[in-house]
């Protein structure tokens, strides 16, 4: 959409500002289809962004920050021009991410379990207790494995 008379205009500085993302990462979302280009000053040609385009912007922000792919959100945007009749595919769209993001968690807690198994060995190894830090190395080492598993 083109920016109309009535409706506040903004910057790419300030577009990024209020976005969170760079105004480099605006470009590139642009060049590579994410969003589309938003129109320019007739005297000096810089981008100039509208509310509408701003809105967009949150939203790609927002599925970035979620680690979208920028397929999905290129995708996403393309489906939102539809409306109501892109409920569906983005319903779908939003539940892929939400997998992925509950798989992430899961081998998150993982990680976080192994960390916690060096932390209690070495401290086992401090306080000279040499059965406790063979249990714990025995426990990281199980679980070293499903570490590898989980790749």
């Amino acid at each position: 959409m083109s920016a109309r008379a009535d409706t506040r205009t903004f910057s790419i500085k300030e577009a990024s500002a209020l976005t969170g993302l760079p105004a480099s990462t605006l470009r590139y979302y642009e060049s590579i289809g994410v969003v589309r280009p938003p129109s320019r000053s007739a005297s000096s040609g810089h981008r100039v962004y509208d509310e509408d385009d701003l809105d967009v912007l949150m939203w790609v922000a927002c599925l970035s920050a979620t680690g979208m792919s920028v397929n999905d959100m290129r995708q996403y945007v393309a489906n939102s021009v539809l409306g109501p009749a892109a409920a569906g595919l983005q319903v779908e769209l939003l539940a892929a991410q939400g997998r992925r993001l509950e798989r992430e968690a899961e081998l998150l807690a993982v990680r976080r379990r192994y960390v916690q198994l060096k932390v209690d060995y070495w401290k086992a190894v401090v306080a000279g207790d040499e059965e406790g830090a063979a249990t714990w190395s025995a426990s990281a080492a199980e679980l070293a494995d499903e570490l590898r598993k989980a790749k």
